[in-house]
């Protein structure tokens, strides 16, 4: 039984973090909830810092998870700018901040997310070298997309993954030149396999944007402290005024390694181990959102899931888990992404060497269609182009692990939802 004497400390400052604090509360917790976060910023949602913000479309304060006010009226302590740098399992205590506040937890959640990868080559050092996860980093992008709009000038983009293909757009848009480089076939390879990745490889062709699949940058070459050029391993030099590393991003385990808790091994992704309510290897720490490495019975396997939805519901859980309540976290893996007039949903996990085939129901050439990764008759994912309002649907097919007949799958005519046990 939770009471008001106890103290919930909550590492991390955005969207899982944010909404475990929020669910803390409305699920009538009374004790003391403290929310440690390393950016100067109220917590935030990512999606549109390479989505509607970096295009000018949403405004600033659009991107926060809740109103400034909101933390005190909640009676939440919130300490922004600050960073953890210890926990103490036997003590149950954290330390953070410059002056080594020590306060000490009855559960700790950590949420502590995800870092960008960085290029391990020469000149990345030049002031023409950019990041986009934090809001500081899409401030100085959106700026910058602007200004090589202006002056028709080039952007490499290091990647063709979701950030890299969704600042690729972005930037077209303001009017730059985008050269992506990526040692894949394909754009996302690793998510949509080469049947898909083709399709978003043609949109952005359409759009102006250059590829060089199978290549690496090597170095970024530089004058007086600027970038001017990005150099690959096939030889090739493209000419560049900003490069943008878009090579995916590692979870922050630091500071649980640190502490002992156990930790996931790359094949699954990394992260710290928790099991289905989200409880690390310490019954009294839980993690959550980009950081956490969670079993997931549907897909009969350990993962960890960075977008946006495993935050916004993953967050809720773990709060609802710290209050003793019974919960068992297996979501289906959801994201989305909006590119030029081209906007998709995706559900389900699916990687290369996971499934049989493709199915597709609708118009490829027309991109209105929705997409199915499939197994031995069974819909292991789905992704919707363009056409609206069968997420739920498809989720349902997904998690029945009913067989189907791919024919009846593959024609519009024949109601999604009859397909569903």
């Amino acid at each position: 039984m939770v009471d008001a004497d106890q103290t919930f400390v909550i590492v991390g400052g955005g969207l899982a973090g944010a909404k475990a604090a929020e669910t803390l509360r409305a699920e009538g917790f009374t004790g003391r909830v403290i929310l440690i976060c390393d950016e100067r910023d109220h917590p935030y949602e990512r999606p549109p810092l390479s989505k509607g913000y970096l295009l000018g479309k949403e405004g600033r304060d659009s991107v926060f998870v809740h109103e400034p006010t909101w933390y005190a009226n909640h009676d939440v302590e919130l300490h922004l700018g600050q960073t953890v740098d210890a926990i103490d399992r036997a003590a149950k205590t954290v330390r953070f901040g410059e002056d080594g506040t020590v306060v000490r937890y009855d559960k700790l959640l950590l949420a502590t997310g995800a870092e960008p990868r960085r290029l391990d080559i020469p000149g990345t050092d030049l002031a023409g070298v950019h990041h986009l996860r934090r809001l500081a980093h899409a401030e100085r992008l959106k700026g910058v997309l602007a200004a090589l709009g202006r002056d028709n000038g080039h952007l490499v983009i290091a990647g063709a993954g979701w950030i890299g293909l969704e600042v690729a757009a972005a930037a077209r848009e303001y009017g730059a030149e985008v050269t992506v480089v990526e040692p894949g076939a394909t754009p996302l390879h690793g998510v949509l396999g080469p049947e898909l990745g083709q399709l978003f490889a043609e949109l952005h062709r359409e759009h102006g944007v250059r590829f060089r699949f199978g290549a690496r940058l090597t170095e970024i070459v530089g004058q007086d402290g600027m970038v001017l050029a990005a150099r690959t391993d096939d030889g090739e030099e493209q000419p560049a005024h900003d490069v943008l590393a878009a090579i995916g991003a590692a979870p922050r385990t630091a500071l649980a390694e640190a502490a002992g808790l156990e930790l996931a091994d790359r094949a699954h992704g990394g992260g710290i181990v928790v099991d289905e309510r989200l409880r690390t290897s310490d019954p009294d720490i839980y993690a959550a959102g980009d950081v956490a490495a969670f079993p997931h019975a549907l897909f009969g396997t350990r993962m960890r899931v960075e977008h946006w939805a495993n935050a916004l519901n993953g967050g809720p859980a773990a709060a609802r888990a710290m209050l003793g309540q019974e919960i068992v976290y297996d979501r289906v893996p959801y994201f989305f992404s909006d590119q030029y007039d081209l906007g998709m949903e995706y559900s389900g996990w699916a990687p290369p060497g996971s499934y049989d085939e493709v199915v597709i129901r609708g118009d490829a050439g027309k991109r209105e269609f929705i997409a199915f990764w499939v197994k031995d008759h069974r819909v292991l994912a789905g992704m919707n182009v363009n056409v609206w309002d069968v997420t739920e649907t498809v989720q349902r097919l997904i998690r029945s692990r009913a067989q189907v007949d791919t024919e009846a799958l593959s024609n519009p005519h024949v109601p999604l939802g009859s397909l569903v046990p």
